[in-house]
């Protein structure tokens, strides 16, 4: 057995103060890890809803009065979907329109896709819509859609669904895919626009351009005049917000490090202190300074793993909270999202502790350095 490995278990660590920042300290790091990889998580699948991930659509594209039609499927699908990331390609049919409800009229966008469970002219509307409204789940949404002529459609509301992310005030509803291609004019071959979903891993940015240059080297006319763009394109805005998140997140990180290692620091160095005697009778009894130092630098770590396990523990039972709850609510009108997101992602928790702790032994290891000064002869003194 190690003798200092040994003798660290027998002293224990007496700042209480100190091992309560640390786990303090913890507790914020892996809250605000959890939290951005919400954020990132609810604002990418919110936007992937609204508009794919990717989206191939008509330079000249229109939701409005007179929208543009693209085939439905497309000569390079199959090359397309052959892209890593890729998981699949969505027909979309949009068309702008005007709900009306009593004295309230409010604008939307229809969104058609394919619907399979949904019954004919059913339709999903947005939470916020329903409260504008005060429509509910089997009311008729009268929507009218201007064009050469008005036109009217009197959906039936089957859902009432919450968006993730809220970024404009065209509420988004969505409807079948055969029922906006009628109202449109169009056949079941045209459609506004593809949606392309990719996996969580993949960039879109990345993707994007790869589905661009095979459609823009494509033979046919009609592929190499389709305008791809990515969520990140489209909300550039949600993205670089996020960017700032991320870069709080590790400003935090840094922060909350400096904070538990100066703990850390004074509780070591009271400690040190305190057992001056104990130093120089360990010195007389043969143990080098190198020896002595890493006893110090156990008592230290011990006392920070202890800390970081109660965080880390404390945090998670606060993400199973937050996550389970949508205890603490949001203004979408500032952060997109109506509650904090969490996700624990546990490959990025064990990379923020191992960060933090590898940190916060750095800044302990000086004071475990003073042993080097203290003189046995001094210290150690008979009764």
């Amino acid at each position: 057995m190690v003798a200092e490995s040994f003798i660290a278990r027998k002293l224990k660590f007496q700042g209480n103060l100190a091992a309560t920042a640390i786990a303090v300290s913890f507790f914020v790091i892996i809250v605000a890890v959890a939290v951005s990889a919400g954020f990132r998580s609810a604002i990418r699948e919110g936007v992937a809803a609204l508009s794919g991930d990717v989206r191939i659509e008509p330079y000249a594209s229109s939701v409005g009065a007179d929208p543009t039609p693209m085939p439905a499927h497309l000569p390079s699908e199959d090359a397309v979907k052959a892209l890593p990331g890729v998981v699949d390609i969505h027909p979309v049919a949009l068309r702008a329109g005007i709900v009306k409800s009593g004295d309230i009229v409010h604008g939307v966008v229809v969104k058609g896709t394919a619907r399979p469970d949904s019954t004919a002219l059913g339709v999903s509307i947005p939470h916020r819509l329903s409260e504008i409204t005060g429509l509910g789940v089997g009311d008729d949404l009268v929507t009218y859609f201007v064009g050469e002529k008005v036109r009217v459609r009197k959906f039936k509301i089957t859902e009432v669904h919450r968006d993730l992310i809220e970024v404009d005030d065209n509420l988004l509803v969505y409807a079948r895919l055969e029922d906006i291609q009628r109202l449109n004019g169009w056949s079941a071959d045209e459609v506004s626009c593809l949606d392309v979903s990719l996996s969580d891993r993949a960039s879109r940015k990345e993707v994007s351009g790869l589905i661009g240059h095979i459609l823009l080297n494509s033979d046919d006319s009609v592929e190499s005049g389709l305008y791809i763009s990515s969520s990140e394109d489209r909300y550039p805005q949600i993205f670089d917000w996020l960017g700032l998140l991320d870069m709080n997140v590790l400003v935090i990180l840094i922060l909350m490090t400096v904070v538990a290692g100066f703990n850390m620091v004074s509780g070591l160095l009271i400690m040190l202190l305190r057992k001056i005697p104990t130093i120089g009778t360990l010195k007389t009894l043969g143990m080098s300074n190198q020896a002595v130092g890493k006893l110090f630098l156990r008592i230290g770590a011990r006392a920070v793993v202890k800390g970081m396990l109660w965080g880390n523990a404390l945090a998670l039972l606060f993400c199973l909270v937050q996550g389970t709850t949508h205890l603490i609510p949001l203004d979408p009108a500032n952060y997109f999202v109506s509650w904090v997101p969490v996700k624990v992602n546990l490959l990025w928790i064990l990379g923020a502790d191992a960060v933090a702790f590898a940190g916060i032994l750095a800044l302990i290891w000086l004071p475990s350095r003073l042993v080097v000064g203290v003189d046995p002869a001094k210290t150690v003194k008979a009764d």
